[in-house]
Order: structure tokens, then C-alpha cells, then sequence
């Protein structure tokens, strides 16, 4: 049975492409918001986070009441997706949710490594597809290219006959207008909801068979406890309703739907009853995991629960034990980083947490350095205090043969740029596929890297090409190691005492190399106070202060110029960090330091066994 006035879809893009601007501009044509109503922009970018890095971070579900051309009246649930490959367990999930996708691509930019991902996702469900290129209005906007280059990418990822058939709209997303050729007429959004309507299938479902709900999301709420976000499949789900709770390891658990909303552009509204197809949101399903499912209460036949594809990077995570711990966070203790690390665990299916033979410390699985980067940040904000190690890849024994992750790489610079790019990345054994020159002035270059080699790379990156150079990679798969990789090549300055640094010692020691720490700044044995401009770690005094007997014979040295301290960002250190350093997070700083804070200790471990 067809709920011809329901569309369920999903906008799938590479990271800035437009996606949540978009769904902005869709969103108000569609007559949710009041005209003088004061709405931010990029509104589904609910978190903090994602307002500061201006990236999509978790899906969100929204849904429009659209009218159509002969009077009937039509919803759309919408999914806003994340575009960070890193992000790709939210991706993987919501896709389960949609019967299509719109498939955002930049007219300038094209197809990325994120673009090919989510899309290659959609077609291994068989979902049918939307084009739309975005950001026609762009100097440098080259419509017709980038559709080449998209009908490539579905020749090269296997789409069907069916699917390759795609209908192809143009857009400018911040001013909401479209046109159905890239010369054409712009108009406003409804050319895009009529295709949506045309294009993708209307869910099918029987309203009278065994209930069967798959829940793709968990969101947390202080009044109705957690609510369970999922597609109706099959029956109808009443309000107060006894429904079987079917968990990934076959055991189920009888619970009652407290509460059963649907989605109403950005609200969830209460109601009595949903049938299939719909996306709804139910309460009082305490214990449920993600991508696990709902059933009948007599008979439950369940779904096939959720799985997506396995991390390749592990960080350690332990309690801060320095000098300085206990002071500026709220939950220090081994049990509140464990019970924090586990939640997460539960509610995002692309972080395994393990227990190791310390009880203080823990290893965190995921997809890459910046969904580690925001796990820390979103657990400082909340007042946690712990220490992280650097970055490890995950390998595999392969017949015998040790396997490493590997990441596509393609690279957007200025052609000046192009032979620092290639030796560097060739010294961290990266493999190049590929180049691109459209006579532009920039170049695209594909490497295949091992993801051990793009650890600490993007920093160095932006440096070589002047901050003009776009980089974006994408895991390709296991391959046999590829041996010792070389990263920072400078040691650090550390301080061989506690204290407060003085300017007297930071202006004797800034020609040692490039300091972190500035006058006052409290410091503590055996912290990284910067950056040596040489390969080995020095032990340095910056605690020194001048003395007091030749005040009155120079003056010289009121002219002296302190450089300004280096203060990374967490991504910046977590690239900066080696095996034996730690960072140190605290809800109101990031320090780094050596995993042993005694020189002693230090050398001790240094030995080879």
C-alpha cells in the first residue's frame, strides 16, 4: 500500500556544499516560518559546534507541508545529513530512513571524496536521486563539467540504468532560487518539490500488518527520557500502545510509547496515531540501542538491526594524572570518563569504546581525527577532565601479512604549490593516482595514502600552500604496510620545573625554537611548554627569573620584543602529539605534556627493551 502524499528524502553533499542553506530556503518557501519571524541561519545546525566549524555533525529530521499545482497537499520529511566522511555512521543510519536522495554537488568544486561516499552508500540501497548543483552564481561555476564529472562518478560506483536517469535542477541556495537548466530562468523552490515528488517514491507500507518500527537515532530529553527516532515500516503505532523492544543480540523487552510525535518543519508535534512510512519520534523506550527495532507486542517479528562499516582509528583515553588535575573540571574521575565514553558508544554505532588492563585508561575506535576531535570538545564542554594519546591506525593480520587503512586523497592547490605537495607526500609513502588541470591556475592531484601518513600532515598542509589549498580524503580500503613513516621532525621545549613562566626566561628561550606558553602561565614538570627547532626534546627552565642586581646598569633590554605564544586548537595539537606525549583537556584549557612528567621516567622508556 503507497502513501502517495508522503515522500521521505535525504541531501547528501560533501562537507560546505550547501546542504543545510538549502534546507533553510526550502524550510521558507514552504511557509513553516512567519514572515517576520526571526530564524538563524543554517538552522538545523542545532549544536554549538556546528554553528562555530559551520559543519553538519549529527542528521537532523525536519518536515515541509507543501502545496501542490492541483490543489492537493503533500509532506516531505527531510534529512539533513552530515558531509564529513568522518561522519559517515550518521550517513549510513538515515539512508535506512529515506526512500531517495538529493545529491548536492558545488558547480565550482564538483564531485569530493565525501561526495563519492554518501553517494555510493544511496546506490548500494538502490535509492533513486536528485541532482542538484549548487552555488551557480560562483565566478568560477562550471555547471557543465561538473555534471560530466557526476555521471562519471555513478558510471564508476555501478548505478543502474534506473538510477543514472537522474533528473538535474540548478540552484543558489542562500537566496532560495532554482532553474531547471543552467542558463534558464531562476525561480523560486518549486521546480524542487515537484521533482521531489516526481522522482522519489511514495513509501510503502501496509497499515494493517505486524507493527515493525526501525529506530535509526536516540536523542536524549529531560522531560520524556529517551525518545526513539525511526521509520514506520509496517502497522500503525498508536499513542500508549504495548510494543516489544527487539535488541541487537536477539534478547526483547516489553515497554510502553509514552508519547508519539511527528515531524512538523522544525517541531515535533503529539499525536494519536502514525502509519507506515512516516519518520516519528516515541518515548518511553528506555534501553533502546540504535538501529535496533519495535514490534508487536504479541508476535514481535523484528527488523534486521543496523550495521555500519568499522573504524579505522583508535585514541587512548585516561584520567589526567598531572600536578594541575582536579582543578578546572567537574567529573575527573575513572568512572565519570567510563560511563561517558560508553554513552557515546551506545548512541553512535561509529565508536567502539574497550576497556584495557588500566582501569583508568580506555580505547576509543572511530573514523578519523576530527570525529575524535569533536567527541573531546562536546565531553570538555561538559565539564569532563581526562588526557588523550596520539592517533593509531587499526591494522589487520592478512595471511599472515600485516594490513594498514588506506585514504584517497585528492588535493585542490595553486600550481606553484604542486612540488612541495608531491615530496611531502612522498615521503609519507602516498602514491599518486591522478592529475587534473582544468587551466585555471589550480590543479587537482589524487594520492592514495596510508592513513598513518596523513596524521599531522593537515597543519603542515596549509603552511606549504599559503592556506590556498583544499584537502579532503576518504578510507579506501586495507593494504599491506608500508612501512616507517616520518612525522614532526622537531622535538619539544619542556619544563624541567613548577611554576610560573617569566618573560625574562621566554625572551631567552624564543631562539630555541617557537614556544606555547606566555608570562604567568602556571607550568609544570615535565609539560610542553613548545616547539624545539631542532629533532631532539630539551629540558628547559622557564620559570627563571632575572636578577635583581643589575637593575640600574642597562636599559637595553626595555627594547626587547616577546614573540606571542603559539595557542593551538585541539585538532592542531591532536596533529601536533607523538607516542609518548599526552594532551591534557580541561573545560577551560588544553595543555600538552609527556606521558612521563620525570626525565628519569622518561629515559627509563626511551630504552629499547
Amino acid at each position: 500500500m503507497q502513501q502517495d502524499n508522503l515522500r521521505n528524502i535525504a541531501i547528501v553533499a560533501h562537507v560546505d556544499h550547501g546542504k543545510t542553506t538549502l534546507v533553510d530556503a526550502m524550510l521558507w518557501q514552504s511557509g513553516i516560518f512567519r514572515d517576520n519571524q526571526d530564524v538563524a541561519e543554517r538552522v538545523m545546525d542545532s549544536m554549538d559546534l556546528e554553528r562555530e566549524k559551520g559543519i553538519t555533525i549529527m542528521a537532523k529530521n525536519t518536515a515541509i507541508r507543501y502545496q501542490q499545482e492541483d490543489g492537493g497537499d503533500a509532506k516531505i520529511n527531510i534529512v539533513d545529513t552530515p558531509g564529513h566522511a568522518d561522519f559517515g555512521g550518521e550517513v549510513e543510519r538515515t539512508l535506512r530512513m529515506v526512500d531517495g536522495i538529493m545529491l548536492l554537488v558545488d558547480a565550482a568544486e564538483g564531485p569530493l571524496p565525501q561526495t563519492r561516499f554518501v553517494l555510493s552508500k544511496a546506490l548500494a540501497l538502490g535509492l533513486p536521486s536528485i541532482v542538484v548543483i549548487n552555488k551557480i552564481d560562483r565566478g568560477d561555476a562550471r555547471p557543465a563539467e561538473v555534471l560530466n564529472e557526476i555521471y562519471d562518478l555513478y558510471i564508476d560506483l555501478g548505478a543502474t540504468e534506473h538510477q543514472i536517469e537522474f533528473p538535474v535542477l540548478y540552484t543558489i541556495a542562500p537566496t532560495g532560487q532554482c532553474a531547471t537548466d543552467p542558463d534558464g530562468e531562476l525561480s523560486d523552490l518549486r521546480p524542487l518539490f515537484e521533482t521531489i515528488l516526481d522522482t522519489i517514491p511514495a513509501p510503502q507500507g501496509d497499515p494493517d500488518a505486524s507493527l515493525q518500527v526501525l529506530v535509526n537515532n536516540v536523542q536524549p530529553d529531560p522531560y520524556r527520557g529517551p525518545l526513539a527516532i525511526g521509520r514506520i515500516v509496517n502497522g500503525t503505532l498508536e499513542n500508549r500502545q504495548r510494543v516489544t523492544i527487539c535488541h541487537r543480540d536477539d534478547s526483547t523487552e516489553i515497554a510502553e510509547v509514552t508519547a508519539l510525535f511527528e515531524y512538523e518543519g522544525l517541531n515535533r508535534v503529539e499525536t494519536d496515531a502514525v502509519g507506515p512510512g512516516d519518520i516519528v519520534a516515541i518515548a518511553g523506550m528506555q534501553g533502546i540501542g540504535l538501529g535496533e527495532s519495535l514490534a508487536a507486542a504479541e508476535d514481535p517479528q523484528p527488523l534486521e538491526p543496523l550495521h555500519v562499516d568499522e573504524p579505522t582509528m583508535s585514541m587512548e583515553f585516561r584520567i589526567n594524572d598531572g600536578p594541575l588535575s582536579g582543578r578546572e573540571g567537574q567529573y575527573v574521575t575513572s568512572r565519570n570518563l567510563r560511563d561517558r565514553l560508553m554513552k557515546e558508544a551506545e548512541n553512535n554505532l561509529a565508536i567502539r569504546v574497550e576497556e584495557t588492563a588500566s582501569a583508568d585508561r580506555y580505547r576509543v575506535f572511530g573514523r578519523g581525527e576530527l570525529q575524535m576531535a569533536i567527541l573531546i570538545e562536546q565531553m570538555r564542554r561538559e565539564g569532563y577532565e581526562f588526557c588523550v594519546g596520539m592517533p593509531q591506525v587499526i591494522t589487520k593480520d592478512v595471511d599472515g601479512a600485516t594490513h594498514e587503512p588506506y585514504e584517497t586523497t585528492i588535493i585542490d592547490i595553486p600550481e606553484e604549490f604542486m612540488g612541495v605537495v608531491m615530496e611531502k607526500l612522498g615521503r609519507r609513502k602516498g602514491t599518486m593516482r591522478n592529475m587534473i588541470n582544468n587551466g585555471s591556475g589550480r590543479i587537482r592531484l589524487e594520492f592514495l595514502v596510508p592513513s598513518r601518513g596523513l596524521i599531522g600532515y593537515r597543519t603542515e598542509f596549509l603552511t606549504d600552500t599559503k592556506g590556498t589549498g583544499i584537502l579532503t580524503h576518504l578510507f579506501d580500503g586495507f593494504r599491506p604496510w608500508a612501512g616507517g613513516i616520518a612525522h614532526r621532525s622537531t622535538g619539544t621545549l619542556v619544563a624541567d620545573r613548577p611554576g610560573q613562566a617569566t618573560s625574562y626566561a621566554i625572551l631567552n628561550l624564543q631562539e630555541r625554537g617557537q614556544l606555547f606558553v606566555g608570562p604567568q602561565d602556571v607550568v609544570y614538570e615535565g609539560m610542553i611548554v613548545g616547539e624545539n627547532s631542532r629533532d631532539a626534546d630539551l629540558d628547559v627552565n622557564i620559570t627563571k627569573e632575572k636578577k635583581l642586581t643589575n637593575m640600574r646598569a642597562a636599559s637595553a633590554d626595555v627594547y626587547e620584543r616577546l614573540t606571542p605564544p603559539r595557542r593551538m586548537s585541539l585538532e592542531e595539537a591532536i596533529e601536533f602529539i607523538r607516542e609518548d606525549e599526552l594532551i591534557e583537556i580541561t573545560p577551560e584549557s588544553y595543555r600538552l605534556r609527556k606521558r612521563y612528567l620525570n626525565p628519569h621516567e622518561r629515559k627509563k622508556h626511551a630504552q629499547p627493551a
